[in-house]
This record gives structure tokens, C-alpha cells and sequence, in this order.
């Protein structure tokens, strides 16, 4: 890095060698016209990955594994970032081209620096970018990513009016235009100054968007800022994970996808209907999507009861699953 840097990505890493070298290559590899830095906290890496950070990050923040909290944390690294726009990604979501630090941070560069002011334009808070599935990727994982907003090609501006206009959307409409992802973003630091991550445990992102949003701010999608990023999880880790997205939907934006037992059961055999369809209808040869299948039958029934037991959570205040390292 030379000089004080215009933008510092942030990396929140534990055990990821698997990915983040090539994460680090490509961030190297970027043609940006400004001085850039890379940050990271690790949290209790065991596989090199901290030894390899200390040698090509500009700073490293070591954590223990039970600190590790997706909002605290990443305020902590947010927080040791010298430059005013913080890029936020992870691990394993490698950069597809070297042009994309330059487009994911082209909106906020244009608008500049100033300060925020009650008389001026409504000011971007953050972008971010679009994902796109390895090309290993599940039928099952594909197709969910084709749903997700940030994998749309169209590009947006997130904006609301007032708070009042935010009380008038249905939830499904709220989390539309609150849909924020700190896979790949860019933040702009005084901003998070005023609204820095909540303590929660997951879905910071969205939280996050929220409150700039009813703060003042806009957001926007910025779909050529592009991220190769996708997942096979097993069945278990995605229960508890959608558990505790679907009790910070339930609480953030008054959003219960399955709300009742009949809507549960409904929503497994429709999904196990779709999963087998999807798996069989993926890449590669018949061995392998016949090999994908268990797994993706799984997730169907996984899927819709995470959805049903985090918002019925939420209502109640009762954890109803135990979930660890998510």
C-alpha cells in the first residue's frame, strides 16, 4: 500500500485456506486507480490462516473463536480501517474480475466525501455486489441463489421516504428494500460511525440497512461487482442458520414465511417436490445428481422448519433450537 488508502477491505476469516488465497491474489490483482489496504479479524484459525494474513494483510486482529459475533466483529474490524469506504467480504467469496473493487465502489466514490447534510440529496450509506454460484454448485444451490435479490442483473437504488413510509410495507416489501449483503459490500465509514452493526447474531446486514435507511441514506445493488460464492452446507448447519435468520426477520421486519404448522407441512412437500426436480435437473453426470439427491431432500424438509421454528421464536421468546458457530 502507498499513502493513506481511499479503501480498505476487510476480511473476516477463520480456517479459510481453503478459499483465501485466491480471495488475496485476487484482491492484489485488482486494477483500482486508488491506494487500497486490507484488514482482517480472525477468529482462532487453526489450518494457517493467521500466518498467512500476518504476511500479506496490512493489519490483522486476532479473536478467540467464542468472540466471534457477526456484528461486534465486524465493527471491531470496521473500526481499524484507516480508509473512508470499509469493503466488507468474505472468505470465500472471490472476486471474478479485476475490475470489480473499482465498480463496487464506483457509486460512493461519485458522490465524494462530504459530510452528510439535511439539505442535500439523499446520500448512499453502502452498495453491494452480486453473487454468483461456483461452478461446482448444487441444482438445489442454484436455484436459491437465483432467487436471492443480490444475484440479480439489474442494477438499483434502495430508498425510503421516511419511517413512516417503512411502517406502510408489508414485511415481505421491507426486506426487499432493507436486502443488503455483507458477503460483498462496501460501507461508507461515517456513516457506520452514526450506525455501526448491531449485536446480534446474525443478519447484521440487513439490521444494518435498516437503520441507515430510516436514518436518511439510500442503498444500492451494484450488480457488474461481481463475487464467485455459493455453499453446500449440510442439512443441520442450515437449520440453525435459518432458524436464526428467520428470528431476526421476524423481529426486524414482522416477516414469517412459514407461520403455522399447515404452512409447514405444505412448504416441505412443496419443497421436497422442487429439490428432487432441481437435483436431478443440475450439473453434471447421473451419478452425481443422483448422488445430490439425499442432501437436497434434507434441506427440504430443513429449510421450511428453520423458517417455522425462528419466526415462532421470535413471537414467543422461547429458544426452540440450539445452535452453536453459525
Amino acid at each position: 500500500m502507498t499513502g493513506m488508502p481511499a479503501v480498505s477491505v476487510l476480511l473476516l476469516t477463520r480456517d479459510g485456506m481453503a478459499t483465501l488465497p485466491r480471495v488475496l491474489a485476487s484482491i492484489r490483482a485488482q486494477a483500482a486507480a486508488f491506494p487500497v489496504e486490507v484488514v482482517a479479524v480472525d477468529s482462532g484459525s487453526r489450518d494457517g490462516t493467521a500466518d498467512l494474513l500476518r504476511a500479506q494483510a496490512d493489519r490483522l486482529i486476532e479473536i478467540r473463536e467464542d468472540e466471534f459475533n457477526h456484528g461486534t466483529t465486524r465493527n471491531a474490524g470496521v473500526a481499524a480501517c484507516s480508509a473512508p469506504l470499509v469493503v466488507l467480504l468474505v472468505q470465500d467469496a472471490e472476486p471474478a474480475s479485476t475490475d470489480w473493487l473499482a465498480r463496487l465502489t464506483a457509486p460512493l466514490l461519485a458522490e465524494g466525501t462530504r459530510p452528510a447534510d439535511t439539505s442535500a440529496p439523499r446520500r448512499l450509506a453502502g452498495t453491494y455486489g452480486r453473487q454468483v454460484p461456483r461452478a461446482d454448485a448444487s441444482g438445489v444451490v442454484r436455484e436459491y441463489l437465483r432467487q436471492y435479490p443480490a444475484t440479480h442483473l439489474d442494477p438499483r437504488r434502495q430508498t425510503l421516504p421516511d419511517r413512516a413510509a417503512f411502517d406502510s410495507l408489508s414485511p415481505a416489501e421491507r426486506l426487499v428494500v432493507c436486502t443488503f449483503d455483507n458477503v460483498c459490500a462496501c460501507i461508507r465509514r461515517e456513516v457506520w460511525e452514526r450506525h455501526p452493526f448491531r449485536n446480534v447474531p446474525i443478519a447484521e446486514d440487513l439490521a444494518w440497512a435498516k437503520d441507515v435507511l430510516q436514518g436518511g441514506y439510500d442503498l444500492a445493488y451494484v450488480p457488474d461487482a461481481v463475487v464467485i460464492h455459493s455453499h453446500e452446507r449440510p442439512a443441520r448447519y442450515e437449520l440453525q442458520r435459518t432458524y436464526l435468520v428467520h428470528q431476526q426477520l421476524r423481529q426486524l421486519f414482522g416477516l414469517a414465511t412459514v407461520p403455522s404448522r399447515m404452512h409447514l407441512a405444505r412448504s416441505i412437500v412443496i419443497s421436497l417436490a422442487a429439490h428432487l426436480r432441481w437435483s436431478l435437473g443440475g450439473p453434471g453426470g447421473a451419478m452425481a445428481k443422483a448422488a445430490a439427491v439425499p442432501r437436497a431432500l434434507a434441506l427440504a424438509v430443513a429449510l421450511p422448519l428453520g423458517q417455522y421454528l425462528g419466526a415462532r421464536s421470535a413471537d414467543t421468546g422461547r429458544e426452540l433450537l440450539r445452535t452453536r458457530g453459525i
